[in-house]
């Protein structure tokens, strides 16, 4: 270590201590990160915490995404292959193409897109931001802070075509 660092002890989201040493680049967060006192429920009638694992957030966004008009598919080329494998197998995975960050009361997410053609391309993506953001302020309860969507490829009605026509090699 050189001698103008040092490293500071400080308790992770686990409650795990980490050691950060001065000078590091540190990687900022897009959520709220504070370790305030749990907001009671119900007015102050109730006692206790609830913690909500950011695979519940992505799941509820990955659903939310899915169901928006003109979404063919969440998340890139490799993705979709093993996605497409899940589901061969009936183990279908929700948070394909979603990444989120969940803080005390906030959340952000980043969704990738694949959009029908010739569904408006813009139009689509303000609407996986507005279903997204709905559906976890609604259900999750925390407020979201930005909603970014990647719109990876366009699907177009011929790929589908091409696979249900192609010919076997084998018989």
């Amino acid at each position: 270590m050189a001698a103008d660092e040092t490293n500071t002890t400080v308790a992770s989201q686990s409650g795990a201590p980490e050691t950060r040493t001065a000078g590091a680049p540190t990687v900022t967060s897009r959520v709220d990160r504070g370790t305030s006192a749990p907001r009671p429920v119900d007015g102050g009638s109730s006692a206790g915490r609830t913690t909500i694992a950011e695979g519940v957030v992505a799941k509820v966004a990955g659903i939310a995404a899915r169901e928006v008009k003109g979404v063919h598919a969440l998340g890139g080329g490799g993705a979709r292959a093993l996605g497409a494998l899940r589901d061969a197998v009936n183990a279908t995975d929700l948070t394909q193409g979603v990444r989120v960050e969940v803080g005390e009361t906030q959340a952000a997410a980043d969704i990738t897109i694949v959009v029908d053609y010739p569904t408006p391309i813009q139009e689509v993506a303000e609407n996986v931001r507005a279903s997204v953001t709905a559906a976890i302020t609604r259900l999750v309860g925390l407020q979201v802070v930005e909603v970014n969507v990647d719109v990876n490829d366009v699907h177009l009605p011929t790929d589908d075509a091409a696979d249900d026509d192609a010919e076997s090699r084998v018989s």
